[in-house]
């Protein structure tokens, strides 16, 4: 058989389920929601709502969080189906690989690990931009060299590797202390952003939401480039959920649990993206919201230096949950590429009392820190959405064949309402955001691609167990 339909090989979902069976299950809806938005509401929040009103849309920028929600909650109900019928690891990766075959899941496993481990490391030095502020606040100097990588002029970028240090450790333990910690965390960071919200609106200026949609904005088809421009670069936000679909074989009743965790995870996300956009832009005028730490700065704008500091520990106590859930989700996704035989499989194995994909933590851990510690947020962030919308195309569409796998049992699961016509419109809309991406931002994500594809021929088809079963 050739090379080019040996990739087409469709992966055994009763093989996935196997290799996972060493995985404790002992995640439930709390928890799975709790990850989610531990993930979602993070730099998502904390920095995008600002730099996207600045750069692309002013306070219009509500709309486009609104828009990114509404598309990436149909994009969430595709993933809980698959979640439902498939309760194996791996997210995208393991769904692409089964229904439409090993080289699809491979690109859509390689986009995420690209989207995993830039996400982990952009909201890292968000949580160092807001340290840097609070000390600013706080009229503490003196360690800027160490608040910024090589390429900002800076030394090492300590704390985003100190945040992650500990989260590596943290998850080492095992999977009960991370649900314990995360589960906390995220209970103080949805005070803090209430907070925000409830304290901010005393603080609104009306006149600060006129023009609503600023004309030198107002591009392309019916002047809509710059609200189309800005929900393409806001689904970095949402990748939350994505998150989850990778813990499926950790989850109790992954048939009814996953859909709830990722459903109310989009909706909760959704009304505080779309209030904190809102208040962020009648607090300050969106022409000064092209910092680093948004939450905290308007506060300060506004004369309030007490609330500022809270709000800038509230966004770093957000951010750390938001590193924990994607750390998880990034060393999760390289043990199945190990399990598969697609990368060493010394990364598929399991280690320790708690059952602990110990060296694929290891490995995503270590590129981690040294892409947080030395490369600066902006150049971090480019790349995710591309790698989220990937996801969320193939994800949509792969629905259709989902259905009509007769081997994939999925009747007492969740499915998606409305199909075909959802999925068909979450797949398009998804392929639509991809285009209104930034010409630089493609072609890096292009070369990333080239580079993964030729992994998988040079290595990872040569040494898959799909391959080796079936040869």
């Amino acid at each position: 058989m050739g090379i080019f339909k040996r990739s087409f090989r469709r992966d055994s979902l009763a093989q996935f389920a196997k290799a996972d069976a060493h995985l404790k299950r002992v995640l439930d809806t709390k928890d799975l929601v709790a990850l989610g938005i531990g993930t979602v509401i993070g730099t998502g929040i904390f920095i995008l709502p600002g730099t996207e009103a600045a750069q692309d849309a002013g306070p219009a920028v509500a709309i486009s969080f609104l828009i990114a929600a509404i598309i990436s909650g149909i994009s969430g109900m595709a993933y809980a189906e698959f979640a439902s019928a498939m309760p194996v690891a791996g997210s995208a990766y393991s769904y692409g690989s089964v229904v439409y075959g090993q080289v699809v899941g491979w690109f859509l496993g390689w986009s995420l690990i690209l989207e995993y481990f830039l996400a982990t490391s952009a909201v890292s030095v968000g949580f160092s931009s807001y340290l840097g502020g609070l000390f600013k606040t706080n009229h503490i100097h003196g360690f800027d060299s160490w608040l910024a990588g090589p390429l900002e002029g800076g030394i090492v970028n300590l704390p985003a590797v100190i945040l992650l240090l500990t989260i590596l450790a943290i998850q080492m333990i095992g999977l009960s202390t991370t649900r314990w910690v995360e589960n906390i965390f995220v209970a103080i960071k949805l005070v803090i952003l209430a907070m925000f919200i409830v304290v901010g609106i005393f603080f609104i200026k009306p006149g600060n939401y006129i023009p609503f949609y600023p004309k030198e904005f107002q591009s392309g088809p019916f002047g809509l480039s710059g609200i189309w421009a800005a929900t393409s670069g806001i689904f970095f936000a949402f990748i939350g959920f994505d998150t989850l679909a990778a813990h499926t074989a950790e989850v109790k009743k992954p048939k009814t649990q996953m859909a709830h965790g990722i459903i109310y995870t989009v909706l909760i996300a959704a009304v505080l993206y779309t209030l904190f956009a809102i208040v962020l832009t009648g607090m300050v005028n969106y022409k000064q919201l092209n910092v680093s730490d948004p939450a905290s700065f308007a506060f300060t704008y506004v004369g309030q230096k007490g609330l500022s500091s809270i709000i800038g520990i509230g966004s770093m106590i957000g951010m750390f949950t938001g590193v924990l859930a994607l750390v998880f989700a990034s060393s999760r996704l390289i043990y199945s590429f190990g399990r598969d035989g697609l990368l060493p499989k010394f990364l598929g194995r399991i280690s320790g009392s708690q059952h602990v994909p110990f060296n694929a933590l290891l490995i995503a851990g270590i590129i981690e820190i040294v892409l947080a510690g030395a490369v600066p947020l902006s150049e971090l962030a480019s790349l995710i959405s591309a790698g989220t919308l990937a996801a969320f195309t193939f994800v949509n569409f792969g629905i259709l064949p989902l259905r009509k796998r007769a081997d994939i049992n999925n009747a007492d699961g969740f499915q998606v309402p409305g199909y075909p016509v959802v999925p068909i419109i979450g797949g398009l809309t998804s392929l639509f955001f991809i285009t209104q991406l930034k010409q630089e931002t493609l072609v890096m994500f292009a070369i990333w691609t080239i580079i993964g594809l030729a992994v998988y021929f040079f290595y990872g088809i040569r040494h898959s167990k799909l391959q080796q079963d079936n040869a």
